[in-house]
């Protein structure tokens, strides 16, 4: 049986190994993508005009049309409601659909960046663009590179790459188990008389497999570097390659399963059906009717948060109104925030979302994310997530030495058996 663990655990580390040294490298720097974009963009998302009494921001809503104006061709479904103090606001925009030709119009950006004072724009980017590669694109470059690979769309369908890294993380959170039984001794080490005696044995010798012969040479540093972090780091990398294949194929594969075995609360996003852009009618809400309805809604609640960001789920007819106050950008330990679905026909509240509350599933639900990301801890999940990331990425060349080292050993036995059996025949 061993030797089938190891066959699998061979082969599925050469199957994932360059995609989870992309991955693994790209994670340690995304886990700090708002800080780097904020320092290689502040042409953008630097704030051009002083806040003072007599310079105050202007009604989103008005600077909103005031983009829409400037690029008829685009529509802005998704802004925040206040802008960061210092920082502009940043649409995201995306192309309405040309009537003479049914397909949608190329605007060659999707985010708007606008001074909140003048109503000045301050430019224009690509979120996740493949090229060219600039400071204002490098770190969504990086971020799609993450889950996507930057695969392109094939036969209309553009998830290829988040469905492809999905089946790898699958494959690594099965492996996770496989290397662990490796790591385990062969059989109870035969130490004592007696089966207490022979079990502190044998978890003498798992326990050595912990350490690293920093002077043994350079395989076994490399052996040990590998096996040791695995074993040190183990319920993280099963927890990173876990969430990684439930975030990657939700939809596929992770919900299915999850509502078969447990409840779980949908939103409007699971349950309404997806009307292609050509098929979708004006709403009659504005985005900030929708607010509106969403901060009275709140306050029937008791919900102390008010509306600070909008989207405009247009396939869907709704608007997805998201409640919190601006210095909790990222939401309850990285969950996101309370959130109201308003119908964008009726005005009706067709939905809510409360991070941390609900079933067992919807909590084991919003924990993906979190938990991918290091946010559930804060500070300090982010660096220890960086840090995985430079673990799985080591992991990956370590193990393919190994193979490559084991490849070569075993090829020169071999060439060595053949030339001795060549030997005996000559001289036989």
């Amino acid at each position: 049986m061993r030797a089938t663990y190891v066959l699998l655990h061979r082969w599925a580390g050469l199957t994932t190994a360059l995609f989870l040294f992309i991955t693994g490298l790209t994670g340690a720097v995304i886990s700090w993508d708002h800080e780097l974009d904020e320092w290689l963009n502040g042409h953008l998302l630097d704030a051009t005009t002083p806040v003072t009494a007599d310079q105050q921001p202007q009604p989103v809503m008005e600077l909103i049309r005031q983009a829409e104006q400037r690029h008829p061709h685009a529509q802005i479904l998704y802004t925040e409601l206040n802008a960061e103090p210092g920082h502009s606001f940043a649409f995201y925009a995306a192309p309405k659909l040309n009537p003479e030709t049914g397909e949608r119009y190329e605007l060659g950006f999707n985010q708007v960046f606008v001074d909140p004072v003048s109503g000045e724009e301050l430019g224009t980017r690509e979120w996740g663009a493949v090229w060219p590669i600039s400071t204002e694109t490098f770190v969504s470059f990086l971020y799609k590179l993450h889950y996507s690979l930057h695969i392109p769309e094939m036969g209309g369908i553009d998830e290829w790459g988040i469905w492809f890294l999905g089946v790898i993380a699958l494959i690594w959170t099965l492996d996770c188990f496989i290397s662990l039984l490796l790591t385990f001794p062969k059989s109870r080490v035969q130490r004592g008389n007696n089966a207490a005696e022979k079990t502190r044995g044998w978890f003498s010798s798992w326990f050595k497999r912990f350490g690293i012969r920093w002077s043994g040479g350079s395989y076994k540093l490399n052996f040990d570097l590998h096996q040791a972090v695995s074993l040190w780091t183990w319920g993280l990398l099963l927890i990173i390659a876990f969430t990684a294949f439930s975030l990657n194929l939700k939809r596929e594969v992770f919900m299915p399963v999850l509502t078969a075995v447990s409840d779980v609360t949908p939103t409007p996003y699971d349950v309404r059906p997806f009307t292609p852009l050509a098929e979708v009618k004006e709403p009659n809400l504005t985005m900030q009717q929708a607010i509106d309805i969403a901060n009275e809604r709140a306050r029937e609640l008791g919900w102390q948060e008010p509306a600070n960001a909008v989207y405009y789920a247009r396939e869907f007819g709704f608007y997805d109104v998201k409640m919190f106050f601006p210095e909790n950008y990222h939401g309850t330990a990285g969950a996101g925030h309370r959130e109201l679905f308003i119908d964008a026909y009726s005005g009706e509240v067709v939905g809510q979302r409360i991070p941390w509350q609900g079933s067992v599933a919807d909590i084991f639900v919003q924990a993906q994310f979190p938990l991918h990301s290091g946010r559930i801890l804060g500070l300090p999940g982010r660096i220890l997530i960086s840090m995985m990331g430079l673990v799985v990425a080591m992991l990956s060349v370590t193990g393919v030495i190994i193979w490559w080292r084991k490849r070569k050993a075993r090829l020169a036995s071999q060439h060595k058996q053949q030339s001795k059996q060549s030997a005996e025949l000559k001289y036989s």
